[in-house]
């Protein structure tokens, strides 16, 4: 039997907005207000992975180090919370500075990655995000995609997922 998953943005959807990339650790501010909704869609069966582009490590404005500075940050705090991330995924490249890829959304590339990794049927997994280009990725993938506001609360639209 193949496995379910919720795929999150990043930056708007799990942590604030600041307008572009989050660059310093200082700077990432996860939104509590989306634990509980978090902790519903696991106790539902979803697994949850984050698919993230991050074009800023490519453009120098941070680095690697405190990109995963950040995301163990992220996996220690909602694993304070009762929320297993299964899996993070982020994309490290940018047109301008590393040429084309495969896995910077619109690209389908990390959700292809998390679907064969985590053995998931595509057509019951969603994609929630803050961009359209988040929506185009999750099409792509044959993922249901979920549009959102910028930093709007999840459990605004648990109705949205079966």
């Amino acid at each position: 039997m193949k496995n379910k998953a919720i795929f999150l943005d990043r930056d708007g959807v799990i942590n604030k907005e600041l307008g572009d990339y989050v660059c310093r650790f200082e700077d990432f501010y996860i939104h509590e207000h989306n634990f509980e909704a978090l902790k519903t869609l696991q106790k539902r069966g979803y697994l949850i992975i984050v698919a993230t582009n991050q074009g800023g490590i490519a453009k120098g404005w941070y680095t690697l180090e405190e990109l995963n500075k950040m995301h163990t940050h992220l996996i220690n705090v909602y694993g304070e919370n009762g929320i297993e991330i299964a899996g993070i995924y982020y994309c490290p490249h940018h047109p301008l500075f590393t040429g084309d890829c495969d896995c910077r959304k619109p690209k389908p590339g990390m959700l292809i990655r998390g679907i064969e990794k985590f053995n998931l049927d595509a057509a019951k997994s969603y994609f929630i995000g803050d961009k359209t280009t988040d929506i185009e990725a999750a099409n792509a993938a044959g993922v249901n995609g979920i549009l959102i506001e910028i930093d709007q609360p999840l459990g605004e639209i648990l109705d949205l997922i079966n």
